[in-house]
């Protein structure tokens, strides 16, 4: 067989006998437009789960520094004892514009009305920042 080139029918990119199969050549255009497409709505997808996580962590921020907030004001208001935490309290303003906590509800307080305008109900949590109820 000297200088001949023995070709394998089965690794030809054409076909050689009538009754073999067609070959058509792919639109490598059209299989990377596939490609990068599906790449896209992918990549989209996962930015948009980020997006979410991203958007709780702020709404958790947000909340954690409103609930610094509260508590340094309540920090602020006169408490004629010490809170135990996980109990909930009142938060009253008098007349005079004193803000004050009290163990008594405002249903609790019965004839002893004295000029006050309840607040928010609040608990004392472990971090010591306070939760007011709504």
């Amino acid at each position: 067989m000297g200088t001949e080139k023995m070709e394998i029918p089965s690794l030809l990119s054409f076909p050689n006998s009538v009754g073999s199969a067609v070959i058509k050549p792919e639109d490598l255009g059209k299989i990377k437009g596939r490609a990068v497409t599906a790449m896209r709505e992918q990549t989209q997808r996962q930015l948009n789960q980020l997006y979410g996580q991203m958007q709780t962590l702020v709404e958790q921020a947000n909340s954690l520094k409103k609930r610094v907030e509260i508590s340094e004001s309540i920090y602020k208001a006169h408490i004629p004892f010490e809170p135990v935490i996980g109990h909930e309290y009142y938060l009253y303003e008098k007349e005079n514009n004193q803000i004050f906590l009290s163990m008594i509800s405002p249903k609790e307080w019965g004839k002893a009305e004295m000029k006050k305008q309840y607040k928010a109900t609040i608990t004392l949590l472990a971090d010591h920042t306070w939760e007011v109820h709504p």
